[in-house]
């Protein structure tokens, strides 16, 4: 993990959880393990105070703890720090949930990720106690939450193990992976009863089984998102429709999270799937022609590898991740330094190895022009060189050394992906920034927003109204306006650097052996 990410964890940590959970992360992410006494040592804090922080983090999944290899008795902790990048995706998880299950789906996902992981039973009630919900039916969200599980975007966390010996400080914990989506016992009617105050949650069947949303399920419809809409841009919307089938069949028999090829798919399990399911006259007629133009695409997302059961197909994950991050990587080349450099750099791709000389011909590019803007995007290291040294002539002469240009992909995805993690960084703190200076004006805005929602409500005149909004001057509501623009205009350059580092990310995953963190529970 590089320093650019280590202050992007920290300043994520501070926003949602506060100073001090943001030391005691930051404490834990410079070091593989620490035990409480290090930790609170490590960040002068009160062992109480780094308990509590603690606590916190791992009600949220960001910290684990087992116990020390020298001493049973005594816990360790451990960061998770590929997941604190998470909790800047929470509304994007939101709105997906709002966009399959509606509105209750959206209220059960935002309880459980503001709670961090709670019981069936207590998420519900959360839900129902709310104004928005009273028309809604405990049964609607009891069912919803069970379909939520059943299509595994709520998991269930490891149960607790009860023992009777005394001497057991750690406590251990059950993982069954046939259990993670085992629907809960919600008793409606023991509910209702907690609503009205005749018993207590304790009470509730499924105290012992918690439940929290499930990253990687998300993650999952986030990449084939971002698969289904570049073939749409490209070849049209009966190709994206016609992968999106296809992702589905591959599904069944591939883990989501395979790295490079899928299993096996058959051109009659393809049509079959879409004659049952899809309403789209034009691709069941010229299907062959989709499947064909999908696999001869220059993206590669699907590729034939035999002729049984009227062709197979496998979806090359590696190479649509490779495509599609190299063409982001050509995309900010081109916002930086202009199209004559993206051409240069898709020129040492093709070459793979091409001199300075050779570079200026292929790329139909002014000498000097090529020479200055190879020379920027080496500095910027989107491109490399690798010196060539040939001996003299009899072997005796100085040898004579040949510089050419190369690019190594997994260098260049992994500077870029530092400079976002840098920019996000900097863009949280700059909404940080913006937020504290106009503290004052912007509570004064909501104070007189309530005041004013309130007088309505009371019936009040809509000149005694008027009057209490002028409270306001003019000057005031100019700068409120201003600052309100730029926080919106940094929020929304935040989610597409999201979007861009969850793409990069991908390419990690699927076309590098590195560890990234990603399975099919977590």
């Amino acid at each position: 993990m590089s320093a650019d990410y280590a202050h992007l964890c920290s300043a994520i940590v501070e926003q949602c959880f506060g100073k001090v959970s943001q030391s005691v992360s930051d404490c834990l992410f410079s070091a593989t393990t620490r035990t409480l006494s290090q930790i609170a040592s490590a960040t002068k804090l009160s062992r109480k105070e780094v308990g509590l922080a603690l606590s916190v983090l791992i009600n949220f999944r960001l910290v684990n703890f087992e116990a020390t290899k020298l001493n049973p008795f005594v816990p360790e902790y451990s960061l998770s720090r590929q997941d604190i990048l998470c909790l800047l995706r929470y509304p994007r998880y939101i709105h997906m949930v709002q966009k399959k299950y509606g509105s209750i789906g959206a209220s059960i996902a935002e309880e459980l990720i503001s709670a961090g992981s709670d019981t069936a039973s207590a998420t519900l009630i959360k839900c129902l106690s709310e104004e928005d919900t009273r028309a809604d039916s405990a049964e609607s969200y009891r069912n919803i939450f069970l379909q939520m599980i059943t299509d595994h975007y709520i998991i269930k966390r490891p149960e607790l193990i009860l023992s009777d010996e005394q001497d057991e400080v750690l406590p251990k914990f059950e993982s069954n992976e046939c259990d993670y989506f085992r629907h809960p016992n919600v008793d409606l009617q023991l509910i209702e009863k907690i609503r009205r105050g005749e018993a207590t949650l304790a009470e509730a069947g499924d105290s012992n089984m918690i439940w929290n949303v499930n990253y990687d399920r998300f993650h999952q419809d986030f990449r084939d998102a971002i698969m289904i809409d570049a073939i749409e841009r490209k070849l049209g919307e009966n190709a994206s429709e016609c992968f999106r089938f296809i992702l589905k069949i591959m599904y069944k028999t591939t883990d989501p999270w395979q790295r490079k090829l899928s299993n096996q798919i058959t051109f009659v399990d393809i049509k079959q799937t879409i004659e049952k399911k899809s309403n789209n006259l034009d691709l069941m007629k010229h299907l062959d022609q989709y499947i064909t133009l999908l696999t001869d695409d220059s993206l590669g997302f699907l590729r034939r590898v035999g002729d049984m059961g009227g062709g197979l197909y496998v979806v090359d994950m590696e190479h649509a991740f490779q495509s599609l991050a190299f063409a982001c990587i050509e995309s900010v080349i081109t916002e930086r330094f202009g199209s004559k450099a993206a051409r240069i750099f898709r020129v040492i791709r093709f070459k793979k190895f091409i001199e300075q000389e050779d570079l200026q011909k292929e790329a139909m590019i002014p000498a000097k022009e090529a020479k200055s803007l190879a020379y920027n995007l080496f500095q910027d290291q989107f491109i490399h060189v690798k010196a060539i040294k040939k001996a003299g002539g009899g072997g005796n002469g100085l040898a004579k050394s040949f510089y050419l240009f190369q690019i190594k992909e997994k260098d260049s995805v992994r500077m870029l992906l530092d400079v976002c993690y840098k920019s996000l960084y900097n863009t949280i703190e700059r909404s940080n920034f913006e937020k504290n200076e106009h503290t004052g004006l912007i509570d004064k805005s909501l104070r007189l927003d309530c005041i004013v929602e309130t007088m309505k409500e009371r019936g009040e005149s809509d000149e005694y109204i008027a009057e209490i909004v002028e409270t306001f001057t003019p000057p005031e509501v100019e700068i409120l306006n201003k600052v309100k623009n730029r926080i919106k205009t940094l929020s929304k350059a935040e989610l597409t650097m999201d979007q861009t580092i969850f793409l990069l990310q991908m390419y990690q995953h699927h076309c590098t052996i590195l560890p990234t963190g990603i399975g099919k529970y977590k």
